[in-house]
């Protein structure tokens, strides 16, 4: 002991930061705080430290790259001497971080945590959660099964519709037009490295505000918040009742975090890792993936929705709601904390949270989207082979073999989820539809990985011909001008 100790005021003298430490473990906080409702951020951070070390550890064997990721994950599961054990901790772990962010949310809003002074720390943690939702998705794109595949797709699908910067957004986002090797090493970068370095900094500067401006303390009714004689109350409270943070406090914490990581450890042991399911592959459609479940409420919600409300659901919504959460301490800010003085907002979370679990639920059961139940096995019809060249009636076999009419009709016999393509060549250009093909939009992935130029070339050509008789398909205005200056350079 005499020897650690010396090391101690060896390594103090140096850095410092014995004083820091010891006032930190003694600051006081109210005796009444010192429960078991005040655990939840200390549990989070104890998971977020098990996410790092396992991150780190998975890092060591994982590779991110689109040909081999899905095949180190199965040597991780099958080769790796407990690598589907460390899997499994770093995947159900994640769940446990994202459920326990959110109840920390719950009870320092129903506490009214965020009042004056600790808006700051409020905004904080929703940046917080934010980043922790962030970490969720990329971490099941680094997956790379048929999930993770269509999670990106539909993630693409939704950037894309923001207005102006979407098309750049998505670029950024997938690291090119189509999801192949830049995206995964994209998400990794996101994952390894900025997400995670992002919530360190916020973690410390959280806990910094959580040092500098003391705990919240227990809400009692009665008690009203009031900028102008809050702090001096809060000091008379720490005087009368305030006791060190150790011992007092922090076993519970401790015990606490010690629950929740076991708890990991058993759903880890017994359920085992998360995937990886079948090798991505947009052309197989026999397939119904489902996001992680913090994510399945969102699904259900695309699922369900007329497609016409998906883009302002999905655009105006979470802005909504973000802002709701970043201004609520500003417009709230003062008076009563105690949550049965608050009905509102006792409603407003039972409101969301079954909200939340009843499209939860109803993610089980809600159809896949875009649908692709339409069946595709017969031929092109002949109407539309009269007259076609041998390009274009090769384009034919590729939009049979492909599949397309799962998602799309043609001739009044397929999928409805996408548009009919009896006209497709008045609406789009030629350059139009390869772009089309070859990136995806909207709710259609991106098919230039597993089209050969030759198949698209074929394809595209078979589509031109796809308009009604004596109707010209459609044509770049800007090129049309180039031409007719070309051949009439008096105009």
């Amino acid at each position: 002991m005499r020897v650690i100790t010396q090391i101690g005021e060896w390594v103090d003298r140096r850095v410092q930061l014995g004083a820091a430490i010891r006032e930190a473990a003694g600051h006081h906080v109210p005796r009444k705080t010192a429960s078991w409702f005040y655990v939840f951020g200390s549990a989070a951070l104890a998971v977020f430290v098990l996410q790092l070390l396992t991150g780190i550890l998975l890092a060591l064997v994982y590779v991110p790259s689109a040909a081999e990721a899905w095949n180190s994950l199965q040597v991780l599961n099958h080769d790796v001497t407990l690598g589907w054990f460390l899997r499994a901790l770093h995947g159900w772990g994640s769940n446990f971080m994202v459920a326990i962010v959110l109840l920390h949310m719950v009870q320092v809003f129903l506490f009214g945590a965020y009042k004056f002074p600790r808006e700051l720390t409020w905004i904080v943690g929703v940046f917080l959660l934010l980043m922790t939702l962030g970490m969720a998705f990329s971490g099941q794109v680094l997956r790379f099964d048929q999930d993770a595949y269509w999670g990106i797709g539909i993630g693409a699908s939704i950037t894309s519709r923001v207005p102006v910067i979407g098309p750049l957004a998505v670029k950024l986002m997938l690291g090119g037009p189509i999801i192949a090797g830049a995206t995964l090493s994209r998400f990794f970068a996101l994952h390894v490295f900025l997400i995670p370095g992002l919530l360190i900094a916020f973690v410390s500067l959280h806990l910094l505000m959580v040092l500098k401006l003391g705990i919240n303390e227990w809400p009692m009714p009665g008690r009203i918040v009031s900028r102008a004689t809050y702090a001096a109350e809060y000091e008379e409270l720490l005087e009368k009742d305030g006791v060190p943070f150790v011992p007092y406090a922090i076993w519970k914490d401790l015990v606490f975090s010690a629950v929740i990581l076991l708890a990991v450890a058993a759903c880890a042991l017994y359920f085992g890792p998360f995937g990886p399911g079948g090798r991505p592959d947009p052309t197989l459609i026999q397939t119904a993936p489902r996001p992680d479940y913090f994510f399945l409420w969102l699904y259900a919600m695309l699922s369900l929705l007329p497609a016409s409300l998906e883009t302002p659901a999905l655009l105006i919504g979470p802005v909504v709601v973000i802002i709701a959460l970043l201004f609520l301490p500003f417009l709230f800010g003062e008076g009563e904390k105690n949550w049965r003085r608050r009905p509102i907002a006792v409603l407003s979370v039972l409101l969301i949270a079954i909200s939340l679990g009843t499209f939860t639920h109803l993610a089980g059961y809600a159809p896949w989207s875009p649908q692709m139940n339409a069946w595709s096995g017969d031929p092109v019809p002949d109407r539309f082979l009269k007259n076609t060249t041998a390009l274009e009636r090769q384009g034919a076999l590729v939009f049979q073999l492909k599949q397309c009419r799962n998602c799309h009709s043609l001739g009044s016999q397929g999928g409805q989820r996408g548009p009919a393509l009896d006209e497709v060549a008045l609406r789009l250009t030629q350059d139009q539809l390869i772009r089309q093909v070859i990136q995806g939009g909207g709710n259609m992935p991106a098919y230039g990985k597993n089209l050969s130029p030759a198949e698209t070339t074929a394809l595209v050509a078979f589509l031109m011909t796809l308009h009604p008789p004596g109707y010209l398909p459609a044509r770049d205005a800007a090129l049309e001008h180039i031409s007719s200056t070309i051949v009439s350079p008096q105009h």
